[in-house]
Formats: structure tokens, C-alpha cells, sequence
């Protein structure tokens, strides 16, 4: 029976609302983080508050939320030339994706993941993955990870199931999603501790949270905050 996940919890609004997603239908949920040299590795700082808040503030969900893993991938950094994990200009190549992008990341991610699982004895592994409302990354497709859930599976040797609840979501919808789970008291949780700039800003304080307000991220943040506002006063 599926009745345990392990989410991949960067510390990030969509990876924090995929924690509470989880919370709220499996008994075990715990944790896993990475450490691959990355440019906004604030984000790692911004993951234990968000685990401490979440414990403080949600009670109820208190129990099922069990031990976070971190684990030390400085060699996926160091093979990366990519504008997040080295400080360069963010910028788009020939390919058309942005140069934030890091090749392979998520594929190792899973990987990484589903071996800790597999003797977590947790076949459920939960990823913020989304190709609605997002910055082109082929390894965030859901194509990508139907393919992933096969592999992983036969080379465990082990039923693995990969859920992706924001997949065919924008991330106005995505601020709804955490409003349904907890509130507005999550919201505003995930709005004050949350980290998605590329930069690692964590000083300039906009509406929707901290951040350069001009990366790839921010971007894409801000405007969905801006859509999930304007349906809230409409629905008020």
C-alpha cells in the first residue's frame, strides 16, 4: 500500500506546496533536499524554517511529517556550466532554454531519491515538476517522468510511483493550492519563507515574497501571485 511519500523539498514555493499536497494524503511524509553548488543555496537555509513553521503552525500535520535528508551533490555543480550553479548573466542560449538550466538534475534527483526510499521502505516520491506555467526544462516534463517511474521501477526491482501535483497547473493556481491545504495562514507561510530567485536575493521584499524580481523565477512567481490576487478579490 502507498501510504508513504518522500518529497523532493528544495525550500521552494512549488516543492513546499508538494509537501503540504502530500501531508494532507499519505500517513509518512518525509523529506529530501540537495546540496549540488547552487548559485541560491539560501534555499537551503529557507527549507528548515518552512519544516519548523509547517510543524508549528499545522499541528495536525505534525505527526505524519517525518526526517528530512540532505543530501551532498557538489559534483553535478561541478559539472555544470549553467548560470545556477556559477555566477554568470542569466541569459538564453541557441537552444532557446535558459542558461539556468542544469542537465540531468532531476533525473539524478529521482534517482538519488528513490534509492534513499527504497530503504525508507517508501515507494511514493513527490516532485513540484511542472510544464504549464515554467522555464522550458525538458527533465520537467511530464513525458520525462512517466519514462523515470518505468526505469526507476525496474531497476529497484520495485513498484515506484511518481507524483507531480503541479504538473498541469500555472502558478496562480498553485498559490490555490496551498490556500485549499492550509489557508491563508500557509500562504502567507510560503509567501514569507519560501525561496525561488535564482539570484539568492532574500533582502528585496515584493508581494509575493523575496527575490531579484527579474530572474526567470521571480518572474514567474510574481506573476502568478498577481493572478491568484486578482482571483481572490473577484471571488470576494
Amino acid at each position: 500500500m502507498h501510504n508513504k511519500a518522500l518529497v523532493l523539498f528544495s525550500g521552494g514555493q512549488d516543492s513546499a506546496t508538494c509537501l503540504a499536497w502530500a501531508l494532507d494524503r499519505y500517513d509518512h511524509v518525509e523529506t529530501i533536499g540537495f546540496d549540488y553548488g547552487q548559485r541560491h543555496r539560501v534555499e537551503l537555509e529557507c527549507r528548515q524554517t518552512v519544516l519548523e513553521k509547517l510543524r508549528e503552525q499545522l499541528p495536525q500535520w505534525a505527526p505524519r511529517l517525518g526526517e528530512d535528508h540532505l543530501l551532498d551533490l557538489g559534483l553535478l555543480g561541478q559539472i555544470s556550466d549553467t548560470a545556477l550553479t556559477a555566477d554568470k548573466a542569466i541569459a538564453f542560449e541557441q537552444s532557446g532554454l535558459p542558461n539556468t538550466f542544469v542537465p540531468g538534475r532531476n533525473i539524478i534527483f529521482f534517482t538519488f531519491a528513490a534509492a534513499v526510499a527504497l530503504r525508507r521502505g517508501i515507494s511514493v516520491l513527490v516532485g513540484g515538476m511542472c510544464e504549464t506555467d515554467y522555464s522550458g526544462y525538458p527533465d520537467c516534463r511530464d513525458d520525462t517522468l512517466k519514462a523515470l517511474q518505468v526505469t526507476l521501477g525496474l531497476g529497484l526491482d520495485q513498484r515506484v510511483v511518481i507524483e507531480t501535483p503541479l504538473m498541469w497547473l500555472d502558478k496562480g493556481r498553485t498559490w490555490e493550492m496551498a490556500e485549499g491545504l492550509g489557508g491563508e495562514a500557509l500562504v502567507e507561510l510560503f509567501r514569507e519563507e519560501t525561496h525561488s530567485c535564482y539570484v539568492g536575493d532574500r533582502a528585496t521584499r515584493h508581494p509575493w515574497g523575496y527575490g531579484c524580481g527579474r530572474c526567470p523565477a521571480c518572474e514567474l512567481r510574481a506573476a502568478g501571485f498577481e493572478r491568484y490576487s486578482r482571483r481572490s478579490i473577484a471571488s470576494n
